[in-house]
Parts: C-alpha cells; structure tokens; sequence
C-alpha cells in the first residue's frame, strides 16, 4: 500500500473513531445530501457542533460539500477514501491470516498426532 493511501486511510480511521461523525455518516447515507442545519434537526447535537464534525469529514475526503439554493451548503457522502480504507484493512488481514491459518494447522496436527515418546497410558501406580 503506498504512503499516500495509508495517509487516506488513517484520515478516514480517525474519522471514524468518533461516535458523533459516525452518526453525521449515518445520517448522511439514509437521508442523502444534507445541510448542517438539516443534520442538526435528525440528531442530538447543535448545527455549530455538526459544522465542526463536517469540517473534519470534509478533511478526511468522507464527504464533500456542495453549493446549494440560497448559498446554503449540502454535504454528500464520498465513498472512494473508505474504500482505501477497506482495502488497507484488507490488505492487513491477508498478512495475519496467512501466519495465524499455519499456526492453527500446526496446534491441530499436534491435537491429533500422539506424542513421541509419551505413554500411550498412564503408567501404574
């Protein structure tokens, strides 16, 4: 993965890791396109706190904002920056899986295999 696409996606990881942008997220893709104001009215949380948050998404490349009627500014979701970021975690599972699939063949072959050298009973009392 190159530097540029780890950039994109640690942007997107901190943009997610709060519950409020989440939620800004969330709302954005059930309703479509939204102003702060309208985002303000779904959830629980002032339209100067949602401008913060949108600022950040719009920072992170998660949405991007649009000139509206009447100068008011609507925000729609972009989904290329959480594809890298699927694709980084992709990416990071493969490396684990690979390691962690040879480990657990090798605990189950000894699970299965007796011993060599050990009793096949216990030994008398």
């Amino acid at each position: 993965m190159t530097h540029d696409a780890e950039a994109i996606a640690e942007r997107v990881f901190v943009a997610l890791g709060d519950p409020t942008r989440r939620a800004v997220l969330a709302a954005l893709a059930s309703g479509g396109p939204a102003t702060a104001t309208d985002l303000a009215d779904r959830l629980p949380i002032t339209r100067q706190a949602i401008a913060k948050h949108l600022a950040l998404l719009t920072e992170a490349g998660l949405v991007t904002a649009e000139p509206g009627e009447r100068r008011r500014v609507r925000y729609r979701l972009r989904s290329a920056p959480m594809q890298v970021a699927q694709q980084f975690l992709a990416a990071l599972a493969r490396d684990w899986d690979g390691p962690f699939d040879a480990l657990k063949d090798h605990l189950d072959r000894e699970a299965r295999s007796p011993r060599a050298g050990a009793p096949s009973s216990p030994p008398p009392r």
